[in-house]
């Protein structure tokens, strides 16, 4: 007698899922793809006997809850939403998009066990070929809020994957445009800077300086600036400190800066007095900075016996 009474009654029961169904296509339709729920409405949603499937958006939108994750998640819900709107529409009414804020529906917050906000649970449908028995799936927000990704993961559970395209970022190409407008007109300018042989000279001559001196040795072993006491020379011919660095490169720069002197600039003056003075100066600087430089390798190499002026 059960099974009649069953028979019986389905014609009853198709009729009110299909009612329920041509209300939940109004509340999308109204709601611009997504279906804004309350505690009713979320019980017509998931019914037990229902042939369509939802994603629904649990949120505290209102600002005396301040929730910033739901503030900044809402965005790429509804563009999700929206672009499943442009599903074809014997597609679309088969999977609804909802959302149900913790005011309008704190019964359905405590029935879930939800406490924090944003949550997303993907519901199957109970009848009908995509009918599933698992419960709700819930989504992983360690994707991050972006849409893309969020559109991605519920593709897996619409009839077929949302249409979603993500929109232009004109705020990246304007940027892109405006950098590369800006190089151009540096390069506009510092040309001649750039064409000139003692700019690379220079560049080549400083760079040369820093590695000799140790610069690489002190990057890859990951040395102190100076040591625990303070001191910026380290003893032994394995060991270095980062200050030991600049200051033997000033040293070897000025030394050669004056060999430079003496050799390319001096022998050019048209004035005997001039070349003179110049050549007892650079001289001098010569064997001021060789004696600093001796001293330093004695510093650092105890033990060793010899000496120029200091």
């Amino acid at each position: 007698m059960r099974w009649l009474y069953s028979l019986l009654a389905l014609p009853f029961v198709l009729a009110a899922s299909s009612e329920t169904h041509q209300k939940l296509v109004s509340l999308a339709a109204a709601g611009n793809g997504v279906i804004k729920l309350d505690s009713d409405t979320y019980e017509l949603l998931t019914a037990s006997r229902r042939d369509w499937s939802a994603s629904i958006h649990f949120t505290a939108l209102d600002p005396r809850r301040r929730c910033m994750p739901c503030k900044e998640f809402n965005p790429s819900w509804n563009s999700v939403a929206k672009a499943w709107s442009k599903a074809p529409k014997a597609t679309r009414d088969t999977h609804f998009f909802a959302t149900l804020d913790f005011d309008d529906g704190q019964a359905v917050f405590s029935k879930l066990g939800l406490t924090s906000a944003p949550v997303v649970f993907n519901y199957s449908p109970t009848e009908g070929p995509r009918a599933s028995s698992k419960s709700p799936s819930r989504y992983d927000f360690s994707h991050g809020f972006e849409p893309e990704p969020l559109a991605q993961h519920l593709s897996n559970h619409t009839p077929i994957p949302i249409p979603y395209t993500p929109p232009f970022d004109w705020a990246k190409w304007i940027t892109v445009a405006a950098g590369l407008l800006t190089f151009a007109v540096t390069i506009r300018f510092i040309s001649p800077i750039l064409q000139s042989r003692w700019t690379w000279a220079i560049g080549t001559i400083v760079t040369a300086l820093v590695m000799t001196s140790g610069h690489m040795f002190t990057r890859i072993r990951n040395v102190p600036y100076v040591g625990q006491d303070g001191s910026w020379i380290a003893g032994g011919y394995q060991n270095q400190f980062g200050q030991e660095v600049q200051v033997i490169s000033i040293v070897y720069g000025t030394l050669g800066f004056s060999f430079l002197m003496l050799v390319m600039v001096i022998p050019y003056q048209t004035s005997g007095q001039r070349q003179r003075v110049q050549v007892y100066l650079w001289t001098t600087i010569i064997m001021l900075v060789y004696s600093i430089l001796i001293v330093l390798f004695k510093v650092k190499n105890r033990g060793y016996p010899f000496r120029l002026l200091l």
